[in-house]
């Protein structure tokens, strides 16, 4: 929802399944009732004249929470559906729009743990003799277990079949992908089609102690892909600089020169990436992250341009501090080590909060809120 709005999920607010969840009253969170002056993405492309497809894997991303707002035709049927089931979709429609300008959301969740893996995992060691079998049962459980106890206590051998496995996924939900792009480039638009690459999280497979996304700040989850293929544009290779998905709408408004309109400019908290685009540099920036993981926990944090990371779990009150050059693994926390870059970090995020119209002093409730029916049992 950030990537479409341009905005942090404290602002447009879409942070869970369900925006109330009691015992006597559960509200599935929508954008368009927690946050119903935001524009999306979707909605600026369709008011410049383009038609506007969402193909996904629903869950996560199910119209339900207003991820359809502006999209013409938008799919999510299959829950935790393949990038195959959503090319299934999406493919007639694009050659039906093929003569018009289109916008298209191509979504997927073959690496997720709630879909079973469905190749043989090319990637599991061979003489693995353990008991898991990878199926979606097993990763739920664990990820609830992890959650509830803080950390699992797995053998190596164990750890080495889950990260086998994980790669196995990823390199099937590339293999699917590249399925779509062969009957994308048959019908014949590749050479006017920008092309961008993403994801929106990655995943902890026992980095630290655990299993899934969305209860930490850690690089497992925070440093993920994104890249771009503009027509016309020389490759520009592997950029280090850092930057955020919030920058991928104010690029796509800049590379295709579309006007956005003076409300979706002023949600915009990203900045465009043209320059890197065109000339491979530009200027590297602090990076904020959030999380409200089913409110279990309330985290924020800063990645700097320079490789510091500040974490702080607002109800604890935990400070975390790793330098990403020496320790890109986040396995020694430095905090007392560097008091002034800690002050300076921790301004920086207490500014960030409250510019998010919240504070650390204010209300951060601790509760179970489910995002699937496995949990809060």
């Amino acid at each position: 929802m950030s990537i479409f709005t341009g905005l942090y999920p404290s602002e447009h607010k879409v942070v869970n399944k369900y925006s109330i969840f009691t015992t006597g009253e559960q509200v599935i969170a929508n954008l368009s009732e927690l946050s119903p002056d935001v524009q999306t993405l979707a909605e600026v492309f369709k008011a410049n004249g383009y038609v506007t497809g969402g193909f996904t894997g629903d869950a996560g991303v199910g119209a339900q929470f207003g991820y359809g707002k502006g999209f013409d035709v938008y799919t999510d049927e299959q829950t935790f559906g393949s990038m195959q089931n959503a090319a299934i979709h999406a493919l007639p429609w694009i050659e039906q729009n093929k003569d018009k300008k289109f916008f298209v959301f191509l979504h997927g969740y073959d690496d997720h743990g709630q879909s079973d893996m469905q190749t043989t995992g090319r990637f599991i060691p061979k003489d693995y003799a353990g008991s898991y079998k990878g199926t979606a049962k097993e990763q739920a459980a664990l990820r609830e277990k992890g959650l509830a106890d803080g950390e699992l206590n797995m053998t190596s051998v164990d750890i080495a079949f889950w990260r086998g496995w994980y790669d196995s996924k990823i390199r099937d939900a590339d293999d699917r992908f590249a399925q779509f792009w062969d009957a994308y480039n048959r019908i014949g638009i590749t050479n006017k089609t920008i092309v961008v690459l993403l994801s929106d999280h990655g995943t902890e497979v026992f980095e630290h102690g655990r299993i899934d996304h969305g209860f930490s700040l850690y690089d497992e989850l925070e440093h993920t892909l994104l890249a771009f293929v503009v027509p016309g544009f020389p490759s520009q290779g592997i950029i280090s600089d850092q930057v955020t998905t919030l920058d991928v709408a104010p690029t796509l408004i800049d590379l295709t020169g579309i006007s956005p309109g003076e409300k979706y400019l002023s949600q915009e908290r990203g900045k465009s990436l043209l320059q890197y685009l065109e000339t491979g540099k530009g200027g590297a920036q602090d990076v904020f992250m959030e999380t409200d993981y089913r409110n279990y926990t309330h985290k924020r944090g800063i990645r700097t341009a320079d490789g510091w990371k500040y974490i702080v779990t607002i109800e604890t009150g935990k400070e975390e501090l790793y330098n990403l050059k020496s320790d890109p693994r986040e396995s020694e926390n430095i905090l007392m080590q560097y008091p002034d870059v800690v002050s300076e970090l921790k301004q920086k995020v207490t500014t960030h909060i409250e510019a998010m119209g919240t504070s650390f002093s204010g209300v951060w409730t601790i509760s179970c809120v489910p995002v699937y029916g496995d949990q809060c049992k």
